[in-house]
C-alpha cells in the first residue's frame, strides 16, 4: 500500500464522518488535524517530492472534500474500496489509527450523533471483516 495514497483516502473516511449529519464543525476538523499531528505525523517515515510528511495528506483531503461539497456516502464507500483492494497491508496498527480517529472526529462536536454511530459502525463492521480475511 502507498501510505500517501492511504492518508488521502482517510481523509475522505474523516471528512464523510464529520459531515454525515450534514455539516462539518470547526471542532470536528480540529480534532481530526490535533490526530493527525499527535499519532500520525509522529510514525509515519514517508514524505512526498516536497518533504511533506505523508500523514498531511489526510488533512489535504478532507479540506478538498470540504471545499468541493463531496458527498459524505460516495467518500465513506471509496475509502471501504480502497482499504478493500489493499486489506493485506491494512494492518492491525492502522485498523486501530482508523477507528480512534473517526471516533474522535465523531465526538468533537458535542457527542457522536446517529448518523455518525452509523457510519462509525459501518466501518468497525467492515474493519472485522478485514480482520477475518487475514
Amino acid at each position: 500500500m502507498i501510505y500517501k495514497n492511504f492518508y488521502a483516502e482517510l481523509g475522505k473516511l474523516l471528512y464523510a464522518v464529520a459531515k454525515s449529519d450534514g455539516k462539518v464543525a470547526e471542532k470536528e476538523r480540529k480534532a481530526m488535524h490535533e490526530k493527525v499531528v499527535k499519532d500520525l505525523v509522529p510514525v509515519e517515515n514517508s514524505t512526498d517530492e516536497f518533504g511533506t510528511d505523508s500523514a498531511y495528506y489526510v488533512e489535504m483531503q478532507f479540506e478538498s472534500c470540504q471545499e468541493q461539497s463531496a458527498d459524505p456516502e460516495t467518500c465513506f464507500i471509496d475509502f471501504i474500496s480502497y482499504v478493500d483492494d489493499h486489506h493485506s497491508a491494512f494492518d492491525a496498527k492502522l485498523r486501530k489509527a482508523t477507528v480512534e480517529i473517526a471516533d474522535a472526529v465523531a465526538s468533537a462536536f458535542y457527542n457522536t450523533n446517529s448518523k455518525e454511530r452509523d457510519m462509525l459502525q459501518r466501518l468497525k463492521h467492515k474493519i472485522q471483516e478485514f480482520e477475518k480475511q487475514q
